[in-house]
């Protein structure tokens, strides 16, 4: 049995790839205004909004237990829109030695999106589940934020 793991998903959303995209590369902590039962917040650590290397930090819900995730935002395309987040701390590391989040939102070409999330991580023991709740809770976020951006429109 592998440590090394990664689940993969695709969520048709109506919003715009490039409103998607802002709100994840450049507004995270507007997502908690959208979905505050699932993001209580999210907080400026280190840098700036919207900047490669800047360190935020994550207080969500999973499994109805609220949990904290300290992330660097490793790399933003504002071309192919999509941003990639490195946990650094906080309690996913407590069952995976690694822990990355990439999003990216593609348009369609009879409008709205398609976001493509990859979770890439390595499990401390075999013990450890698969992040299948992880995957949920990313789809759960994205479902609310596509109904927020779509009501904005």
């Amino acid at each position: 049995m592998s440590l090394i793991g990664q689940l993969e998903t695709d969520v048709e959303i109506k919003a715009p790839a490039d409103k998607f995209h802002d709100v994840f590369s450049c507004r995270p902590h507007h997502i908690s205004n959208v979905t505050p039962e699932k993001i209580q917040g999210v907080d400026l650590h280190e840098g700036e909004w919207g900047k490669v290397g800047t360190i935020i930090c994550w207080n969500y819900m999973h499994d109805g237990v609220a949990e904290i995730a300290k992330e660097v935002i490793e790399a933003i395309d504002d071309e192919n829109y999509s941003t990639t987040f490195r946990v650094i701390e906080g309690h996913l590391l407590d069952k995976y030695k690694s822990f990355h989040f990439t999003v990216q939102a593609t348009p369609k070409a009879d409008g709205g999106s398609l976001v493509h999330w990859i979770l890439k991580y390595e499990k401390i023991s075999e013990d450890v589940p698969e992040a299948n709740g992880i995957l949920q809770l990313a789809i759960d976020v994205t479902k609310d934020l596509d109904a927020h951006l779509i009501k904005q429109a």
